[in-house]
């Protein structure tokens, strides 16, 4: 009974300090400015719909961030290089995961200014860049892993940004996802998704759970042509990958407030957890700041 009142208190002034960072973080936000006046309502915009949805779907062309052809010149590259995992036997294809966030053009477009820019407004917080895998998804027949609906769980805010590589609809798999609008924080909805998730280990949740809940009409697919760029707090908006019949591969940045609330849960980025892709020579080596 004791140690559950101190984890309750502990738990407490934990929130209290993250608000009272809020407020005290709120008036160093950096401005939201573009090129000219429509750029920055643009930029804007995206801040607001993720505010009120936890997601904003866009193109590395609408975005128009200098490094972008760079960018995608090497993700094709490392595409090209990642072995096959002869994994057709099996009936759970894991994904096949390469670390790329040493790689200069990966780093160079994560950490675009006016991108950091916006990151920062939406967590509200001095922000960490914590790196970016290369990922390749495989047809599936049922839902496991993040097939299943879920939350994210390095920190209280979290921005990862999906880039497709090759064009998404229906059979290989888009990204869905919940607007943050339909499960508010103390809404009944939420607390029915978030008390199955919680049931579930926070392993993730079916379709058929979820349906009762939210209707599937209220469900947002993120089908797009290669370039395809989804912002999304994955955190706050319930998501998931869905079954596929082919292949998809895409790119992930991740982003949290600096330090994150789970440090240990962001290592995956840069450290041996997925095998990572070699430098060019030791000049190309680029320090990522946690």
């Amino acid at each position: 009974m004791f140690s559950a009142i101190k984890r309750k208190i502990a738990t407490l002034s934990s929130d209290f300090e993250y608000y009272l960072a809020l407020w005290k973080h709120s008036k160093n936000l950096p401005v939201l400015e573009g090129s000219d006046v429509y750029d920055g309502l643009r930029l804007r915009n995206i801040l607001k719909t993720l505010k009120k949805d936890g997601v904003y779907v866009t193109t590395l062309a609408d975005l128009g961030l200098n490094s972008s052809s760079e960018l995608l010149q090497a993700a094709y590259h490392q595409l090209s290089q990642m072995e096959n995992p002869n994994n057709d036997h099996l009936d759970e294809k894991l994904p096949q995961i390469t670390t790329v966030t040493g790689l200069p053009e990966f780093y160079a477009w994560g950490t675009e200014k006016r991108l950091l820019n916006i990151i920062e407004n939406y967590i509200g917080l001095p922000i960490a860049f914590h790196g970016v895998h290369l990922r390749k998804d495989f047809p599936s027949k049922h839902q496991f892993g993040t097939l299943l609906w879920h939350s994210d769980a390095e920190d209280r805010r979290i921005i990862k940004i999906f880039i497709y590589l090759n064009d998404v609809e229906q059979k290989t798999g888009p990204f869905e996802y919940i607007p943050r609008s339909l499960t508010s924080l103390f809404s009944w909805s939420y607390f029915q998704l978030y008390y199955k998730l919680w049931k579930s280990g926070y392993m993730g949740i079916d379709d058929e759970e979820v349906k009762p809940v939210i209707p599937k009409s209220a469900w947002k697919s993120c089908p797009g042509p290669a370039g395809t760029v989804i912002i999304v707090d994955t955190k706050n908006a319930l998501h998931h990958g869905t079954v596929r019949t082919e292949e998809r591969s895409a790119l992930f940045f991740c982003y949290t407030a600096n330090p994150p609330e789970r440090p240990d849960l962001c290592t995956q980025y840069w450290d041996d957890t997925y095998p990572r892709a070699e430098l060019r020579s030791a000049s190309d080596a680029v320090k990522v700041s946690n």
